[in-house]
């Protein structure tokens, strides 16, 4: 959610370029407004998209240095007034700024007293003239900068620019990630490493309370209270281009056909199949705590909510113990019991999800241990839990997630066969999961090839308004990840739903225009949903099932039905999991809309 990008270099490059093609990669993000600065040819603003912007810019725009940003709207609405960058009365200082500054009120009351006039509504304009009126008593920028960011209170990933000192660009964090990107002769910085990647792998991840100034020789990094900070760059792993469609017409659809290679990845190194046991690297620290916990707490947002729910199930199934699944924008405002024998295990792709981290600083402050899924290295995440595990699923562009969600699920398989080998998971167990999950991948790509028939059925849905899905046991949880991948990018009703719960309200909707997607493969709980199925039919309602290989009875009963290959019950919702991902997508493509960027959503939620 918003996107910073800045630059400096001596390497002849023009700035504005840099910054707009930094830009365009941050897109998938999700944004209402784009800007940008040069000390050499002051600022351009526009909403819409980056396209809109670059229309916007003079044809002698230039720089060797320079802010953009990519805005989501908090405080203010999408104009250009309110767009990023902003800047002082006098046009000297500039910022660019994701978070949320919470007691802007006060501070823009006592500028105003002193004299200063705002030219937007946001929270973030506070900023430049915070800066502005302590340059009056400071003898540097960056003094000036530092007494400003010690009177703010809330979160903020910031990106300062000073005219007279054009070659260097003060960045900070305090809940909302920053990066450093460490070139020759150039630097940058920028919300997540993506716009980097085509300059550099080299990076440096800020930490809350820290700044850092950047020129094109060099950086620092010191904290709030001016203390040195040494640390040392990290090399991502992947390319820039690995974040590119790779000629197909969608990320989305692009990362849904990366599914089985996504599941090889995920699994690589981490499997013992021929003694049933999953070796975790990251898990390795705490093993002997994990061993003496009683309880766990999964905390998630959104898509990795659901993939949570399903870790419920194969982990109280099969580890045997207690697990119970958290909001993350819930967790820290109950009174959670927890104590040093729960854990604590955070799900995010992004690694900044600002619930799920917040939920993981309550957990720490109950002592529990702290665990992480997460897919981006060196997310805040990653560096606040105490122990966690990598999804290695590569960047996920498209705003809805699709091959980050099947990484998730596969690490909590893993999670499952570590923790139950710890408590009485026998080696037979083990074997017959490890064996399933390694046969994944292929099955997976038997779906995919099955695409066009999916997209056929898109098709003849495509003018429904409302859609019900339903499942049971492992499968609930995939009920409700098919209709949020659903609504999210078609727009149209969707519900998910348990299937034993539909008489307790949602049989209701039902009727001939209000198709239901019922996932019903053939594992414990396949006569009841059989049943389910038999009572939406009584009903007219037309019926599409997801259905195991093999099963000829449930043609007779269903309208229409997308077959799935056979696997363990606990590993089924990655499989069923895939036609409901692709079904979304070509109902959404059969309208016309922005598969990849659906309206008012982001791909990182970094505020509340």
């Amino acid at each position: 959610m918003c996107g910073i990008f800045a630059y400096t270099g001596n390497k002849g490059k023009e700035a504005g370029g840099v910054l707009l093609d930094g830009l365009l990669s941050l897109e998938y993000r999700g944004y209402d407004s784009a800007g940008i600065f040069t000390p050499e040819s002051g600022s351009v603003r526009s909403p819409g998209a980056v396209a809109e912007l670059r229309k916007k810019m003079p044809k002698d725009f230039a720089g060797k240095s320079g802010i953009a940003h990519l805005r989501w709207a908090t405080h203010g609405e999408p104009t250009e007034k309110n767009a990023h960058p902003h800047g002082s009365c006098d046009g000297e200082i500039w910022v660019v700024h994701n978070g949320i500054i919470e007691n802007f009120k006060e501070l823009k009351a006592k500028l105003e007293r002193a004299g200063h006039t705002f030219s937007s509504d946001t929270d973030t304009e506070v900023l430049t003239h915070l800066i502005e009126e302590h340059l009056k008593h400071e003898k540097s920028f960056e003094k000036a900068a530092l007494a400003a960011l010690n009177e703010v209170r809330g979160t903020y990933g910031i990106a300062l620019q000073y005219k007279k000192e054009p070659d260097r660009i003060i960045a900070a964090r305090m809940g909302s990630p920053i990066v450093l990107g460490l070139g020759d002769g150039e630097h940058f910085i920028a919300s997540d490493p993506t716009p980097i990647l085509p300059h550099t792998r080299k990076v440096v991840f800020l930490e809350d309370g820290e700044v850092a100034v950047i020129s094109p020789d060099g950086h620092r990094i010191f904290k709030l209270d001016s203390t040195k900070v040494k640390r040392d760059a990290t090399d991502i792993d992947w390319s820039a281009e690995a974040a590119q469609k790779g000629g197909y017409e969608h990320f989305m659809l692009k990362e849904i056909m990366e599914g089985p290679e996504v599941i090889e990845n995920t699994l690589r190194g981490r499997l013992i199949p021929e003694k049933g046991l999953a070796k975790l690297g990251g898990l390795e620290t705490v093993a002997k705590q994990l061993e003496k916990i009683d309880r766990i707490i999964i905390v998630a947002c959104g898509t990795a909510s659901y993939a949570a729910q399903v870790g419920e199930y194969m982990l109280e199934e099969h580890a045997r113990i207690p697990v119970e699944v958290e909001i993350g924008s819930e967790f820290r405002y109950k009174k959670p019991v927890v104590n040093e024998r729960t854990a604590v295990l955070a799900i995010s792709q992004s690694g900044e999800t600002l619930d799920t981290l917040e939920a993981v600083r309550e957990g720490k402050r109950h002592g529990a241990l702290t665990l992480g899924i997460v897919n981006a290295v060196g997310s805040t995440i990653a560096r606040e839990t105490d122990a966690g595990v990598y999804n290695h699923a590569g960047p996920e562009v498209s705003v809805a997630s699709t091959k980050a969600f099947l990484s998730q699920l596969t690490a909590l398989a893993l999670f499952t066969i570590f923790l139950g080998r710890q408590r009485g998971m026998t080696a037979a167990q083990g074997k017959e999961i490890a064996r399933a999950l390694k046969e994944l991948p292929k099955k997976i790509q038997a779906i995919l090839d099955t695409k066009e028939e999916i997209q056929k059925l898109a098709k003849k849905y495509a003018h429904a308004r409302d859609f019900l899905y339903i499942g049971r046991k492992y499968n609930y949880p995939i009920a409700y990840e098919g209709a949020i991948k659903l609504k999210e990018i078609s727009y149209i009703h969707a519900e998910g739903c348990g299937a034993g719960e539909m008489k307790h309200g949602p049989i209701a909707m039902i009727d001939e225009n209000f198709p239901t997607m019922a996932i019903a493969p053939k594992d414990s709980m396949y006569e009841k949903m059989i049943s389910n199925i038999h009572e939406i039919k009584a009903r007219k309602g037309p019926v599409i099932a997801v259905a195991t290989e093999g099963d000829k009875e449930i043609a007779k009963l269903a309208d229409d039905v997308i077959y799935v290959p056979e696997t363990l019950e606990m590993l089924s919702p990655i499989l069923n999991v895939v036609p409901l991902q692709l079904f979304a997508y070509y109902f959404a493509k059969e309208k016309g809309l922005n598969v990849d960027r659906p309206r008012n959503l982001a791909k990182s939620v970094t505020v509340e």
